[in-house]
């Protein structure tokens, strides 16, 4: 049967108290929708609805997907109001499955199998067993164990709310039943809204056989509503991937202390300190070493590269055996070959560093080719900015930049070069040869340091 998916995404999320609509809400570095959309796509469905009210014109912004088909709920009436503004485009064949756009953590696998009852039995539901159901609504059963009829928390008895099983609010129907019902429902209830689970009372009077199918895990398929609820829902998350990492063979010296928020792909025997922070999509290749609190963005990372403490990297390659930090910082553009070391305190933005070149400390490479065998003195500055635009610096193999140099771009450093310390060089440098640019030392006799007035 044809399968159409409806995710509502509308709700303002009052009790996020926040600017930002609760569905763009981040859980692993992206939105709540986001998780639930690239989701639903594995099921490769006919068409994919999604229901949008709340923050409405900032939400589709951050969804320009050409496979997405945006239905207004302009007034928000209630969740079965919300699944009719998407019916009617919906052929009567299909079959319906409703998501919730602030449910990320579902898995596909219980999607399937909610979308197959939905095609077998008509109408189906994805359950969950609480110890504390609080606030959910309750799945009200007959003598005979089978569904009769879902009941909101707030129009629950005294006796319907100690049944722990409830409701997630993901569904799937036949679109033939569900126009039918939907046009039948009331606002007779505690909230004056149409609730969608009122559907399943309309199935029982019908004779139709309502599936339940319980959820494995509760926490993948509860809604998110609060900051409280989506920091737990951000532990859920980083707790699967830390576990599947370590699955992988990935050592982690704290489980508890790793943050995945992208795709992270690792080659054998790879250790991964605690607090680091992996954004984008990061590639380790074997016996990669991460120190403690590194931020890592969409990067690749090549063999036995070590990353002492504190690194923040973003758009990066590196070649095997390099050895980076602590506290450097290489920015997008950054290129660096095998056995390439970068030390403390250095910067790099969009720049090649060659095989086995060095950048101990306290310098800044910017907008540079650097050769191979190049070593590169404390306090360095690649001047590559002049106000108004970038310029290139090439430096040759084998050249040795002493401390304190400032390379006034574009300039050229030929291989074998040697600049001496405290140099300010605006010149191209010649190969093998030693360049100095320093201003005469003079020592003014008799010279005395002011001193401050007394008061």
């Amino acid at each position: 049967m044809p399968l159409s998916v409806v995710v509502l995404a509308a709700g303002q999320g009052k009790r996020m108290c926040s600017d930002l609509p609760k569905v763009l809400q981040p859980v692993a570095g992206r939105p709540m929708l986001a998780h639930v959309l690239n989701k639903a796509r594995e099921l490769d469905p006919a068409a994919l609805y999604v229901v949008y009210g709340h923050g409405g014109d900032l939400v589709r912004e951050q969804f320009p997907d050409p496979d997405l088909h945006w239905c207004l709920q302009a007034e928000q009436l209630g969740t079965g109001h919300a699944v009719s503004q998407a019916l009617p485009d919906i052929p009567d064949e299909h079959c319906v499955l409703i998501l919730c756009g602030d449910v990320p953590l579902i898995d596909p696998a219980s999607m399937r199998g909610l979308a197959d009852g939905g095609a077998e039995h008509e109408l189906a539901l994805l359950t969950a067993l609480l110890e504390d159901p609080s606030g959910y609504g309750r799945i009200a059963r007959d003598a005979d164990g089978h569904v009769d009829r879902i009941v909101e928390d707030g129009d629950a008895s005294a006796a319907e709310r100690q049944i722990h099983e409830i409701n997630t609010g993901l569904m799937a129907v036949r679109a033939v039943h569900l126009k039918r019902w939907l046009a039948a429902l009331d606002n007779d209830n505690a909230q004056a809204e149409y609730y969608l689970t009122d559907i399943v009372r309309m199935a029982r009077a019908e004779g139709r056989h309502v599936a339940a199918l319980t959820a494995h895990d509760a926490a993948s398929v509860l809604g998110i509503n609060d900051k409280l609820q989506l920091a737990q829902a951000e532990r859920s998350y980083q707790r699967a991937v830390a576990e599947e990492l370590m699955r992988a063979g990935v050592t982690l010296a704290d489980p508890a202390r790793l943050d995945v928020r992208g795709e992270l792909t690792v080659g054998r025997d790879v250790f991964i300190d605690v607090n680091a922070v992996f954004e984008g999509r990061v590639e380790l290749g074997d016996g990669v070493h991460i120190g403690p609190n590194c931020v890592i963005s969409d990067a690749r990372l090549g063999d036995e590269t070590v990353l002492h403490a504190n690194i923040v990297m973003a758009g990066v390659e590196t070649g095997a055996r390099c050895e980076l930090g602590p506290f450097a910082r290489l920015r997008p553009g950054t290129v660096l070959a095998d056995r390439v070391k970068v030390g403390n305190f250095v910067e790099i933005k969009k720049s090649t560093v060659a095989s086995g070149s060095k950048i101990n400390h306290l310098t800044y490479v910017g907008d540079t080719v650097m050769g191979s065998g190049v070593n590169v003195g404390a306090g360095t500055i690649t001047c590559n900015y002049d106000g108004a635009g970038k310029h290139l610096t090439n430096i040759g193999d084998g050249a040795f930049i002493g401390s304190g140099v400032m390379l006034v771009a574009p300039i050229d450093i030929g291989a074998g070069a040697t600049i001496g310390a405290g140099s300010v060089l605006t010149q191209a440098a010649p190969a093998n040869q030693l360049t100095l640019a320093r201003p005469k030392q003079v020592t003014v006799k008799g010279w005395q340091r002011p001193v401050k007035t007394p008061k």
